[in-house]
């Protein structure tokens, strides 16, 4: 396995992915991770990620120095190499003139990490420091018109530095360079494959549960979808499943999800319709914070209640994904800023004395469905689109209501249908509708209309860490358009959210 210490990179599961996609498994960890864990991860190699500090100053976050003693090799890129360079006694300092975006490599030594790599290849640069002088036992191997230390590297001491980002698609070589990193220099294997995943996954749920029961909150999302049938191949009977209706589905959707789940899934599961207790709780609530709070605080109440009419459970299963983990540690030692609660079964009371089961806690959700598939997941349950825990309370900006809920549900309907038979439901992220607290002026059969607008959100990503807008064709939008002014009675206008993340985010709330 490869150990990434994150310095606060934008890039970090970037690089994460890039070493999953080599099929080898990796861990991301806080700069603050002591010697005694590296030592019991035994990685085969370390990489230090960018980010977005300077070395000089006392602010910018440390690891500890001894892992360049550890014999294992080190590859630190921009930031990284800089923290390297400076904590073994070389020189870093602000660049007198900034470097952002492609730069031609001129590579002077083509062993190492520049196996069968050009001598001059592109490369993407994004620092504003760079190093001075290097250590003794150091060597530079590329350079670049602006940056003399491109690349440096100590062979006796396997440390290799990179100023570039091999991470992002705009270095043309850099899975390449990460490859001679992972296969040359750290032997690693190629043997991290979903079914390995898999069987590891279920003797490790099998081995810490044993003989006690476990429930999960069962929404019917691919995550959630995935660990039941994970859990349930580990300890059979001893996993109920509680899926809460809380009246914030789209169209038909319990009633759908529940065929579905019942057909695919032969796993105990409890169905709780409580719509009106989430309704009343929300009545005239407009924040969008307060709205989720709200909907994870009556969830719990009714998840619990269910939970004691279960007897002997020891264990919570959950589906939350690597993203949320990592987002939950900050490089510079405090907690990331929040830009929404996720809306898990996380918050877990303390009454409730119950162990957790993540089995995806290191997956991303590609990685998550690709998982699904190798368990035997059906497709529609695999590829069913993210949908918020919150559900449509959050698509729909202020009041939440009977008749609000009642337009969207409609629009929304009409919207996945438009999307799944012009064949985009499945190459899309997400594709939604936002019911918004305005109104516009229109004219339906001769007369002045004064009704809701709709916003139409479609977005492509590989794991929501970013996302950008979908160039849907203009047929597309047109007709759904077109039906959604013509059959939903309260919207005489549709717009199209043409905002990318960041610096918006997938959700409107």
């Amino acid at each position: 396995m490869i150990l990434i210490i994150d310095f606060g990179s934008q890039y970090n599961q970037l690089i994460a992915r890039r070493v999953r996609e080599c099929n080898v498994f990796c861990q991301i960890e806080p700069p603050g991770i002591g010697m005694d864990k590296i030592r019991a991860l035994n990685p085969d190699g370390i990489i230090l990620s960018g980010g977005p500090a300077s070395v000089y100053e006392n602010a910018g976050p440390k690891t500890d120095p001894e892992i360049f003693n550890l014999g294992i090799p080190v590859l630190g890129i921009c930031y990284g190499l800089q923290f390297m360079i400076y904590s073994l006694g070389g020189k870093v300092n602000k660049a007198q003139k900034r470097e952002y975006g492609f730069a031609s490599l001129d590579i002077h030594d083509h062993s190492g990490l520049y196996h069968n790599i050009d001598k001059i290849t592109q490369c993407w640069m994004s620092h504003g420091d760079s190093i001075e002088s290097i250590p003794k036992g150091f060597e530079i191997d590329a350079s670049t018109e602006n940056t003399r230390v491109a690349s440096c590297v100590n062979y006796e001491k396997k440390l290799y530095g990179l100023q570039f980002h091999p991470e992002v698609h705009h270095t043309p070589k850099g899975k390449e360079i990460l490859r001679n990193f992972l296969f040359d220099i750290c032997r690693c294997k190629p043997t991290w494959t979903m079914k390995a995943f898999a069987k590891e996954a279920i003797e490790k749920v099998r081995e810490t549960v044993r003989d006690d029961k476990v429930i999960l909150g069962l929404s019917g999302g691919v995550d959630s979808s995935v660990v039941a049938l994970l859990v349930h191949k580990a300890i059979g009977d001893n996993l109920t499943c509680i899926f809460v209706d809380n009246g914030l589905l789209r169209k038909d959707e319990a009633k759908k999800l529940k065929q579905v789940l019942k057909q695919h899934l032969k796993i105990n599961i409890r169905f709780v319709n409580a719509g009106n207790l989430f309704l009343k709780d929300l009545e005239k609530v407009t924040n969008p914070e307060k709205k989720r709070k709200i909907i994870g605080k009556v969830f719990m109440d009714v998840f619990e209640a269910e939970a004691k009419k279960i007897e002997g459970v020891k264990f919570l299963a959950q589906g939350t994904l690597y993203p949320d983990v990592i987002e939950s540690v900050s490089a510079f030692g405090g907690p990331s800023a929040v830009i929404k609660s996720h809306h898990n079964v996380g918050g877990l009371p303390k009454k409730m004395k119950l162990k957790l089961v993540e089995p995806l806690k290191y997956l991303f959700k590609d990685e998550v469905r690709r998982l699904g598939t190798t368990l035997g997941l059906p497709e529609q349950l695999t590829w069913r689109q993210p949908f918020p825990g919150p559900g449509l309370a959050i698509r729909i900006i202020g009041n939440v209501t009977r008749q609000r809920l009642s337009i969207l549900r409609k629009v929304d309907a009409i919207l996945l249908e438009e999307i799944r038979q012009a064949g985009y439901y499945k190459k899309l992220w997400q594709s939604f509708a936002v019911l918004l607290p305005l109104k516009s002026v229109g004219i339906m059969g001769d007369q002045r209309t004064y009704e809701n607008i709709v916003a139409v959100r479609a977005v492509n990503s590989i794991d929501a860490m970013t996302a950008d807008w979908a160039r849907l064709p203009h047929q597309v939008l047109a007709k759904i358009s077109n039906r959604i002014i013509n059959e939903v009675r309260g919207v005489n206008r549709v717009v199209y959210d043409i905002s990318s993340k960041p610096p918006s985010t997938i959700e409107w709330e």
